[in-house]
């Protein structure tokens, strides 16, 4: 038996041995791309600033639609509030082109920065803002957007039915991707992996990325991306040498390419500090915080404050006991006098470590205090966002059942006159069937019935409607109502607005009036507000708001 066990340990020890070397290979290679971190920063500045002088010289508006993209490009991972301001240029040369593939590729953009910047409310707005039906030739890079988005709002889900609703939709999400993207390209590769992972056929994904990633370009912003789920996959078959080797294989991809948003360092950082490599691990999470910082990545940086502390405490504790290490050689000097002169200059030069330490937690702690007041002021913006959609829930409810209602209606209505004018046809009262087509009496009818029955929803939803609009006007302007009205055409104009249809168009349409005598009415009142003029509309949506 014993011959089997020293058998075992000469052919694995070796493996081991090679294993853990090429890991301390790896994490010097790291530590040597840290410590060049200006080089790589100043070369990322350098594309940068071709692409803006690219701007200068060039006239036509394809042209620089081309190299705001590529300056989108650029910042996507680098810099999200740059990255926005591209996407919103390159959106705005789209439109006046005109050409829609180009406006909604620039949509998902700028609806994946906003994702990144944690403006959730305003990335799905844009998202639903996209006829994917008419440029089918980007909907896996749709689906995908949406996934990604969906995914981090389940990070910041109040409840457990609410992640669970998220992930539920980026599942979805992906699913969909994968069936869009074109076979064997990039997108479609990743996709295919996080299908494998959902199968748990973790071979089969390191078989696919491992193979992949040997024939991928260095300068690819993916290949740490594939690098990082090669290392998740070796996480669950508990492969944990192979986790971090890849770990670091992408972590080294992100900085060399200057990228701020980014998970791999952070993983890794955590993995060292459960093995103890303390400094290692401060040394990475810092940087990782630093970078999400630069980058305004807003769910990198709430993901790294809470670890932060927890590693923050361990380099603490490390340098405490450091100090009482120095204290007991201190004590111990003194008795060996002919040692006293060395182990001042040691105690001297430790002293000196010490204080600087210090001096980067101090600042690390300065962040984290400026980070907290930013959480703090995201999650009231959060709350503001949550009674918004809740006033939006309810009157979507109301207003569905009603039309629900009112389609039933107008079908027994439509079977009547149909019905009626059957039996004008069988009656061979010609005149009669004539005069009946040709009388308007019938709409008329409806139409009062239908803004009747929308008087009746809209006062339910918001009671005192009328009340708090007149208090909005000056005195003795206020809008008095007739005899069985329960509301005039200009209170139904601020009920459309109020419901956030605030596009004349679409009001003139709705009331049946033209567009000139919509933009009249709502002229004539603004004129009669009691406040500023320009923020009267803005002061009747707040009638009856949740959070007002």
């Amino acid at each position: 038996m014993l011959k089997f066990w020293t058998s075992i340990l000469v052919i694995f020890f070796p493996l081991f041995l090679f294993s853990q070397v090429e890991i301390d290979s790896l994490l010097n290679e790291l530590d040597t791309t840290l410590d060049k971190s200006e080089f790589y920063h100043n070369k990322k500045e350098t594309e940068i600033n071709k692409l803006r002088s690219l701007l200068k010289l060039t006239s036509t508006k394809v042209h620089q639609y081309e190299i705001y993209e590529k300056l989108y490009g650029e910042y996507k991972f680098y810099q999200s509030d740059s990255a926005l301001n591209y996407a919103k240029k390159s959106m705005k040369i789209a439109d006046e082109l005109n050409d829609l593939s180009k406006i909604n590729i620039s949509k998902l953009n700028l609806s994946s920065t906003m994702g990144t910047l944690g403006m959730y409310k305003e990335a799905t707005d844009v998202l639903n803002k996209i006829d994917i039906n008419a440029t089918p030739e980007i909907k896996g890079a749709y689906f995908g957007v949406c996934s990604t988005l969906y995914l981090s709002m389940s990070d910041f889900a109040a409840t457990s039915q609410e992640k669970n609703n998220y992930l539920e939709l980026t599942q979805q999400y992906r699913d969909s991707s994968y069936y869009f993207y074109p076979k064997n390209s990039e997108p479609f590769i990743i996709h295919q992996s996080n299908k494998l992972f959902q199968n748990k056929k973790y071979d089969e994904i390191i078989r696919l990325l491992s193979d992949y990633f040997s024939k991928m370009d260095k300068n690819n912003p993916d290949k740490a991306v594939v690098a990082y789920i090669v290392s998740q996959a070796h996480q669950h078959k508990k492969e944990y040498e192979q986790e971090k080797k890849w770990l670091i294989v992408s972590a080294i991809s992100d900085l060399q390419l200057e990228k701020k948003e980014y998970i791999s360092l952070r993983s890794l950082a955590y993995i060292l500090y459960e093995e103890g490599d303390i400094d290692r691990a401060y040394k990475y999470t810092k940087r990782t915080l630093e970078d999400a910082l630069f980058c305004n990545a807003r769910l990198r940086t709430f993901e790294i404050s809470k670890m932060m502390p927890i590693i923050n405490e361990a380099y603490q504790k490390q340098n405490d006991t450091n100090r009482k290490q120095l204290i007991l050689f201190l004590v111990s000097a003194s008795i060996l006098s002919l040692f006293l002169m060395v182990v001042l200059f040691l105690l001297f030069k430790q002293m000196k470590k010490l204080s600087k330490a210090k001096q980067e937690i101090s600042s690390a702690n300065s962040q984290l205090i400026t980070l907290n007041n930013e959480l703090h002021l995201f999650n009231e913006k959060l709350n503001d966002t949550n009674n918004t959609l809740k006033e939006a829930n309810l009157v979507k409810e109301i207003y569905i059942g009603r039309y629900m209602d009112q389609c039933s209606v107008y079908i027994s209505k439509l079977d009547e006159y149909r019905r009626k004018l059957n039996v004008i046809v069988m009656s061979g009262k010609t005149a009669e069937l004539v005069k009946v087509i040709k009388s308007k009496e019938f709409i008329e009818e409806e139409l009062k019935d239908f803004y009747h029955n929308f008087d009746k929803t809209f006062l339910l939803l918001f009671p005192n409607f009328i009340e708090d609009f007149n208090a909005l006007l000056i005195d003795n302007e206020d809008i008095k109502l007739k005899q069985g009205e329960l509301m005039n055409t200009e209170l139904r104009i601020f009920a459309l607005i109020r419901l956030g249809i605030s596009d004349s168009v679409k009001i003139a349409e709705f009331l049946r009036y033209s567009l000139s005598t919509i933009y009249n009415y709502r002229t004539k009142l603004r004129n009669k507000a009691l406040g500023p003029r320009d923020e009267f509309e803005a002061n009747v949506m707040r009638i009856g708001s949740i959070n007002k």
